[in-house]
């Protein structure tokens, strides 16, 4: 199976392979700055598995809550954040699971950094909460 990510203006397209290894829903107060939402939704895969097929990107680099850098590459056009290369997790590439547009995309596995998580906001109960970022794994290692 193949998705493309698109940004807003659709100048810049990333195509992933198969299925994400994860998809994470993230709390914490940069990502709700950099989304102006409550939260960010990542679907994480294999860096072998991503490739830029249209556009060419900008790139922010930052450092995260969890004490790692991550850099977020953005159309340079209409802003949008496409995908981020967390190092943390240097096997994998996070994408925007809203720029795939795509209704029946999988739900979030994992809620991380639920601490900043808005009181008022409930979960559903199949998403695995963490208080900040979970015990790496073999797939997040």
């Amino acid at each position: 199976m193949e998705r493309d990510a698109s940004c807003h203006c659709g100048k810049l397209i990333l195509r992933c392979r198969g299925e994400p290894a994860k998809v994470s829903l993230c709390h914490c107060m940069d990502c709700q700055r950099r989304t102006g939402s409550l939260f960010s939704v990542a679907a994480f895969f294999p860096r072998s598995d991503v490739a830029l097929v249209a556009g060419a990107a900008e790139c922010f680099r930052r450092p995260s809550a969890s004490g790692f850098d991550v850099a977020f590459h953005f159309c340079p056009t209409c802003g949008s954040s496409l995908w981020w290369e967390p190092d943390r997790l240097p096997h994998l590439v996070g994408v925007a699971a809203g720029a795939f547009a795509d209704p029946g995309f999988p739900m979030p596995e994992q809620a991380v950094w639920c601490d900043d998580r808005h009181p008022w906001l409930e979960l559903p109960a199949a998403i695995a909460a963490h208080a900040r970022n979970p015990a790496q794994t073999a797939l997040s290692e």
